[in-house]
């Protein structure tokens, strides 16, 4: 199946609800769980495509060290991420920004981890996003990076709309359809990563659903 893009930003205030309302609690936690493996001593952490920033929040609950800044491109995503934020007491270790993962304004090699769930198939054209991760994570930092598999067909879709999104509203199991349809396959991925130059990371299959890239601190990037 070819790929169907989607709208790269979220940026109504209906479908930024929609998303918040998903129950994502599961999925979140265990991204949270695997990113702290991979650096628990890490200060500075990037997320891209933060929504509205759960898994920062997540995160800075179990490790009181970290400091995120946490971008998105959409507005509506942000103010509701700004309110969660606010509510969990984090707002001097969250910064959230509205920033375009593609061309970030910080500094080369400021990041000490660098996290990303669900945005690459938002990303018409993914490259500048790893090219950019390239840039911004320290040599010795930790990377995870997780999306969608995008299924050989239409049935497939289906099969998986109904199993994981049963509980979804119509606009929430479109939503999710719309995602599945707009993702990469790990072949486009492992292209992805070999033309950005990220050396020294991992990619698997790691669910029915997902993709994961991963890279444990202290591999030293000598490229």
């Amino acid at each position: 199946m070819d790929r169907i893009l989607e709208p790269e930003v979220m940026d109504t205030w209906q479908e930024a609800t929609a998303y918040d309302a998903m129950d994502f609690t599961a999925v979140n936690t265990a991204f949270a769980t695997d990113a702290i493996a991979l650096d628990p001593d890490a200060v500075k952490v990037l997320d891209l495509g933060t929504g509205t920033a759960r898994i920062p929040i997540l995160m800075c609950q179990q490790r009181p060290q970290y400091l995120f800044t946490a971008i998105d491109l959409a507005q509506s995503m942000l103010i509701i991420g700004h309110r969660n934020v606010e509510e969990a007491k984090l707002t001097q270790r969250i910064r959230l920004e509205r920033v375009d993962s593609k061309r970030m304004p910080y500094p080369d090699l400021e990041f000490d981890l660098v996290i990303s769930n669900s945005l690459v198939h938002h990303l018409p054209e993914p490259l500048s996003f790893f090219q950019e991760i390239k840039r911004l994570i320290k040599p010795d930092g930790a990377i995870l990076i997780r999306d969608l598999i995008r299924p050989e067909n239409d049935r497939i879709v289906n099969e998986l709309v109904a199993k994981f999104g049963g509980d979804y509203d119509d606009r929430q199991q479109q939503l999710f359809q719309d995602s599945l349809k707009a993702a990469l396959t790990l072949t486009e991925v492992q292209e992805l990563i070999d033309r950005a130059g990220l050396v020294q990371v991992k990619l698997a299959q790691t669910s029915e659903l997902h993709w994961t890239i991963t890279r444990q601190k202290n591999i030293i990037d000598r490229i």
